[in-house]
Parts: structure tokens; sequence; C-alpha cells
């Protein structure tokens, strides 16, 4: 798990994140999570990339917890057993993106 922490005044839009996702030779995917959405632990057979574009997110990654807000991204890879929530009063929305097979 690799974990990037946004750190300039503006955050990036949606737009920008899906073409810097392209741009690595990802398909991407908008997911809104409702307020406190709890998706229990699960695995994929490919690496999972987001970004947090507003909200925040609360996630268990092979027992790591960490807290991801608006700008952060997180790269998942395959087969990494992983849990997610909604955190907060408002929705989480992440622009995910994974590598075709």
């Amino acid at each position: 798990m690799v974990v990037t922490r946004w750190q300039a005044p503006v955050l990036p839009t949606p737009e920008q994140i899906k073409m810097i996702f392209q741009a690595e030779g990802l398909n991407t995917a908008e997911e809104v999570l409702s307020p406190k959405m709890v998706i229990p632990d699960h695995r994929h057979p490919f690496d999972e990339v987001r970004v947090v574009m507003s909200g925040a997110l609360f996630m268990n990654i092979s027992g790591n917890q960490i807290l991801l807000r608006a700008g952060d991204r997180i790269d998942i890879p395959a087969n990494t057993r992983h849990s997610k929530s909604a955190e907060g009063d408002e929705p989480c929305i992440c622009i995910v993106a994974n590598r075709p097979f």
C-alpha cells in the first residue's frame, strides 16, 4: 500500500484525476459512498488506485488503519485484504481506477 497525501492548496478536479489515471494506463470510475456506509473486507485480483475527491474515507488495509481526505491517493496491491467506510456526515466521493486485464 502506498499513500500520497495532497499538499497543494487547490484540489485537483475529477477530470484532472481521470486524465492522470488514464495516462498511467488505468480504467477509471467514480464511486460515491453514503455517510457512514461500510464496505466489508474484500480483495481484488487487480491493483486498486483511488483518490478521495470530497469527504473522508477510513480504510483498513490488512490491519493498517488510515483516514484519507480530499486529494489523498492510495494504491492497494492486488489480492490485498481491505475494507472501507465513509466518515462524517457527508458522502465520500472517490475516483477509483484499476489496470485493465
